[in-house]
This record gives C-alpha cells, sequence and structure tokens, in this order.
C-alpha cells in the first residue's frame, strides 16, 4: 500500500483543498462513487458532506462498500443532524470543514492516520478472495478442480461422495457450469426429502387420469431436466423399486410417465451423490450393484473441511463477504485468535457448520471482530451461567437468520432452506423451535 490512492466523493460540491502526496479520484455523486470502486479498489475514501446530504441513501451506500476505510468531511454542526450516527458507525474519523474549507493541517492528520490504520489491516478481500465458488488453494481444493474440469468435458454419470456438509452440490454444479450443457437446466433432487408415495410421479412425471387427481399430464423432473444435469443427491435415499425404474432409465435414455404407454427420450446427464458408502449399502442390500455401477462410471471424491485447513479462514471470509449486508456496519473482518481458533477445529459438520458458526458470529459479535467466543469456539469447559448465556445467544442468532431468510424469500421455505443450507424438514423443525409461522 505504498501509493497513497484516495477516492474523493465531494456530496457537499465544496471543491476542498486536498493535501499533497495523494492520487485523488474524484467523484461528484454516490452512483459515480459506486460504479468506480466496482471496478476498482480504494483504500481511503473522503465523504465532503454537506448539511443535507440524504442519511438513508448514505447510509445504504457506506454498507455496501464497507470494505473501503472512510473518513468523512463534514460541515460545522454535523452533531446535530442525522449524519452523526452515520458517520459515527461507518467512519474511522472526520473532520469539518469551515466557509474557507477544512483546515489544511487537520485533513493531512487525519487522512494520514486513517491510511496508517488501512495499512496496518488485511489485504482487502476484493482483491485477494476469488470469485470462485470452490473457494480454496490447499493441495485437495487443487486436485478436486482438476477432477471437475476433466469430468466436465464428457457426459457420463458423476457419482459424488463426501460427508454430510462437505458441499457435493456444489461440486456438481461446477461440472454442470464447465460443461457443455452449461445452458441447459440444472435440476437438484434430495431423495430422502421426497415422500416415498410421491417419488415415481416426481421423478417420472405422470399421464391424466394415472390415478384420482391426476386432472393433467404433469412433466417429471427428469423431463425437466432435459438437455442439462439431473442431480440425485442422496442418491442411497431412493426406495428399492424406483432404483429399478432409474437404472432402466439410464440404459435406455427413455422414460414412461405413470399411466401412459409411450415412451419419451430425454437426453439428460445424471450427477449422484451421497454421504452413505454405496459399497457397503450394495453389500448390506440396501443399494442395487448394478445401478451403483451404472453410476460410478467417474467417481469424485469431495474432502471434509479438516482435510482441507489451509483454506478454512478463506472460506469464513467468502461466507462474511457473501453475507456482509446482514451484519453490523462496525463489524470489519475475524480476529487473528479467531483465525487461529477456526484453523484449530475439527469441524465435524464440514462446510455447513462454518458457513452457520460464521453466520450466527455475524450477528453475535459486538465488537469490531469476530472473536472466538462469538463463532463458539472460545473453550472447552465454560462456567454454567456463561454456557446458558451462549445458548441464549445462539438461540436468538438462529431465530433471527431465519427470519432475515424468510423475509429475503417473501416466505418461501425452500428459498429460505437452500439459502440457510439445511434441509426444508430442519428448516421446519427450527421454526417450530422458535415459535415462527410457516
Amino acid at each position: 500500500m505504498d501509493n497513497r490512492k484516495l477516492i474523493c466523493v465531494d456530496l457537499d460540491h465544496a471543491h476542498p483543498t486536498l493535501p499533497e502526496g495523494w492520487e485523488y479520484h474524484h467523484c461528484a455523486s454516490l452512483r459515480e462513487a459506486a460504479t468506480l470502486l466496482r471496478s476498482a479498489h480504494f483504500p481511503l475514501g473522503l465523504l465532503c458532506l454537506g448539511a443535507r446530504s440524504d442519511a438513508a441513501v448514505l447510509g445504504r451506500f457506506l454498507r455496501q462498500h464497507w470494505h473501503t476505510r472512510w473518513v468523512a468531511l463534514a460541515v460545522p454542526g454535523v452533531r446535530d443532524t442525522p449524519l452523526a450516527a452515520l458517520i459515527a458507525e461507518h467512519c474511522s474519523d472526520y473532520c469539518t470543514s469551515g466557509t474557507s474549507g477544512p483546515d489544511p493541517a487537520t485533513l493531512a492528520l487525519v487522512l494520514g492516520h486513517a491510511w496508517g490504520m488501512a495499512s496496518l489491516a488485511a489485504a482487502p478481500p476484493a482483491a485477494v478472495r476469488s470469485t470462485d465458488p470452490m473457494v480454496g488453494t490447499s493441495d485437495a481444493m487443487t486436485l478436486l478442480r482438476s477432477q471437475v474440469r476433466r469430468m466436465a468435458q464428457v457426459a457420463a454419470p458423476v457419482l459424488i461422495w463426501g460427508e454430510s456438509g462437505t458441499g457435493k452440490e456444489l461440486a456438481a454444479h461446477a461440472i454442470h457450469g464447465l460443461s457443455a450443457r452449461a445452458r441447459g437446466p440444472f435440476v437438484p433432487i434430495n431423495c430422502g426429502a421426497i415422500p416415498a408415495a410421491l417419488i415415481q410421479s416426481e421423478l417420472f412425471g405422470h399421464a391424466r387420469g394415472a390415478f384420482t387427481g391426476a386432472a393433467r399430464d404433469k412433466a417429471g423432473l427428469i423431463e425437466s431436466a432435459a438437455g442439462g444435469t439431473l442431480f440425485l443427491d442422496e442418491i442411497a435415499d431412493l426406495p428399492r423399486e424406483l432404483q429399478a425404474n432409474l437404472l432402466r432409465f439410464l440404459q435406455e435414455k427413455t422414460i414412461y410417465r405413470i399411466g401412459s404407454t409411450r415412451s419419451m427420450a430425454i437426453d439428460v446427464r445424471i450427477i449422484a451423490a451421497s454421504h452413505v458408502d454405496l459399497q457397503q449399502a450394495v453389500q448390506a442390500g440396501q443399494f442395487r450393484e448394478d445401478l451403483y455401477y451404472r453410476l460410478n462410471v467417474l467417481p469424485l471424491t469431495v474432502p471434509p473441511l479438516r482435510a482441507r485447513r489451509a483454506d478454512i479462514v478463506a472460506l469464513a471470509e467468502h461466507v462474511f463477504d457473501s453475507h456482509a449486508a446482514d451484519k453490523a456496519a462496525r463489524l470489519k473482518g475475524f480476529s487473528q485468535a479467531a483465525r487461529q481458533a477456526m484453523r484449530e477445529y475439527d469441524w465435524p459438520g464440514n462446510v455447513r457448520e462454518l458457513i452457520n458458526r460464521v453466520r450466527r458470529a455475524m450477528v453475535l459479535a459486538e465488537g469490531r471482530l469476530v472473536y472466538p467466543d462469538d463463532l463458539g469456539l472460545g473453550g472447552d469447559a465454560p462456567l454454567a451461567d456463561t454456557a446458558a448465556q451462549l445458548h441464549d445467544r445462539r438461540s436468538l442468532a438462529e431465530r433471527s437468520a431465519i427470519l432475515a431468510s424468510l423475509a429475503r424469500s417473501g416466505g418461501n421455505v425452500t428459498h429460505a432452506a437452500r439459502e440457510l443450507a439445511v434441509s426444508r424438514m430442519t428448516l421446519y423443525r427450527q421454526m417450530a423451535k422458535h415459535g415462527i409461522g410457516s
């Protein structure tokens, strides 16, 4: 950070005289500043505020561009305006400007101090963090990316294995996105979430009159994935009788809707996933051996989080950035103690657990940084009253996260569950636990 680069947002149109020794980029509006900030990172920004500056609009802008450290240059009397709270919450420092402009020495001192603090901070996420959803640079992730790229070039079935919460659907998405079918649909199905009585109709569809209530033809999920990829999550939960039907489809590439005698050719790629060892399920008579070999043409293993510790902090920062709109403005990132605690923890719930802990910490943290206690990684033997307080705080954080997701999804439980990385049934249980009506 040797090049002292600064974005100056002059909302007061005061054209202040600024100290020498800086590379200034002037903007006359928040919209112009937002456009510039999308294309380049500025460690430091100067906001020139007038008495009539819109606090609500300015607040939204500052929440969106929190990676930049802001200094406010305000008119005298700002403490008696709504801007005062906004400056205190979002800006690291401020100084006032009189009729002849700010005092040059004071402004130089304030900007120099703010620049020094920005220099001590970690490199900005926007500059160093990848936009690749498969976050990580560990050997395990490098191997996984290489396998995903190779598997994307062919159309054979893929069988993904990994512990619960490792990101198997993310790997399936990556294969689809890099394949020739990327413009086609990606249709995920959780084989354990569809009631056994409905799964055949959901997968293969039905003809009008096939059963009571079948008033019209209905396409199944396999049919809806034509030209794209069908992702069968938790394939081990597929009932035995449906396993035979799926095997027939893999062999013949045709389906019959329930109640229909006409076969339909469907062009779709199958990617299946399971946290269960299917070889053991075959030996136990719980999964068809012939279907296993049909699915296991291209095997892919997604490593658990404990096997890729070098990626843990990068993953946590990716989650932090992805949900930055939900955090308090004062919260800037993770403390060194939190980073160390995350590296040392074994993460039995894998990436899903990390997402949940980070999102809770973003609600619970009371300072400028997230600490181990905010993540629930503060110690092995807390006092009874501390444990009760932590339980209450976690419960409050869970309830707040659920309510926020439901609000963003317009009350759609399926969309909210997907955002929270839990199943619909788990979300329903959590909603009942916290007294949230569906």
